[in-house]
């Protein structure tokens, strides 16, 4: 018969084996001087690319943080969405939450292309994905923080993965909730990471479902603002082009700050897994947008530990997988 202090041994064992298992058994390898001999001005030339890309793209910030989120989803922080369709490779980048819509790979190239020629074999697409990020927030205004670095890049992608686990826009809070929880994330994380809406844009496909028929009721979502209903039917009228894009923040949709939480409380979340997070009556993550409503500085500091804590999702460190050259392919 097992002891109650063995039982209790054998249970936190577990726990912390299962939390290697979704976060890495190498994140220690992980670090933010990773670059300092090897790739010293990493983040000048990344920040030089964006800075240029921002001129002709008024979305790019939106569009990188979403390469790096829709990344580390599947598999890890790998740089497996980069991945081209060759070399046996079944591409993420069709997978349903990405095809047609995930963008920003030109500036991945370019990005990676400055840094080829100045650092030849040594930056990841991996970590490019994860510097971009932050880098694209603090452009718009938000946060910045010191990004860990030592990512290297897979070999494989993961296309059914990529169907499965990253979060859409139709998934309830709860399955949107156990999508996070499968990656080690919790609800301030995912309150935190969604708050990313707080720039950028998404296609009248991805909500037009609860401007007219919600859940099959034939009436729209009672949980949108009447005013902001208005406003977005006139965006995306019924059986209209479902391409067409709105704001996902109607009040400042370039700058990264926390008026999405404000946003969720006025009932003005554009997606239904943004509004769940405050209309989901007992839902933890209520406090959590009241609290990020209240403070930006709360929310900022939130939002920089929980990119971090996405950030060390699986990564493949030492000697797993490589330092892509390109990173649409896999080395020869």
């Amino acid at each position: 018969m097992v002891s109650s202090s063995s039982y209790n041994n054998l249970v936190v064992a577990a726990a912390a084996l299962f939390l290697a298992a979704v976060l890495g058994g190498s994140n220690a390898q992980l670090s933010a001087t990773f670059y300092d001999t090897s790739c010293p001005n990493i983040s000048s030339i990344v920040q030089g690319i964006i800075d240029q890309a921002q001129n002709s793209d008024v979305r790019i910030n939106a569009k990188l943080i979403r390469l790096h989120f829709h990344d580390c989803f599947v598999d890890g922080c790998d740089g497996s969405i980069l991945l081209d369709n060759a070399d046996g490779i079944v591409s993420e980048k069709d997978a349903n939450p990405n095809i047609n819509s995930a963008d920003g790979y030109s500036v991945v190239d370019d990005i990676k292309t400055a840094l080829e020629n100045v650092c030849p074999g040594v930056v990841s697409c991996a970590d490019i994905l994860t510097i971009a990020s932050q880098i694209s927030v603090s452009l718009a205004g938000g946060p910045t923080w010191r990004v860990l670095y030592g990512r290297r890049d897979s070999r494989t992608a993961n296309q059914a993965g990529a169907n499965s686990d990253i979060p859409t826009p139709f998934d309830t809070l709860d399955e949107n909730r156990q999508k996070f929880t499968s990656k080690g994330l919790d609800s301030t994380d995912l309150v935190a990471l969604s708050g990313a809406h707080t720039f950028g844009r998404a296609q009248c496909r991805t909500f037009s479902n609860r401007l007219y028929n919600f859940n099959n009721s034939n009436s729209p979502d009672q949980s949108i603002d009447a005013t902001y209903l208005q406003t977005l039917q006139g965006t995306c009228p019924q059986g209209g082009d479902g391409t067409v894009v709105a704001n996902l923040d109607p009040s400042t949709p370039n700058a990264f700050d926390n008026d999405y939480f404000t946003n969720l409380q006025n009932n003005r979340g554009l997606l239904q897994t943004d509004q769940e997070l405050f209309s989901t009556t007992g839902a933890d993550t209520v406090a959590v947008v009241n609290r990020f409503a209240g403070s930006q500085t709360e929310f900022f500091d939130a939002f920089a530990q929980s990119m971090i804590n996405m950030g060390n999702i699986s990564p493949l460190t030492g000697s797993d997988g490589e330092i892509r050259v390109n990173c649409r392919r896999v080395n020869a």
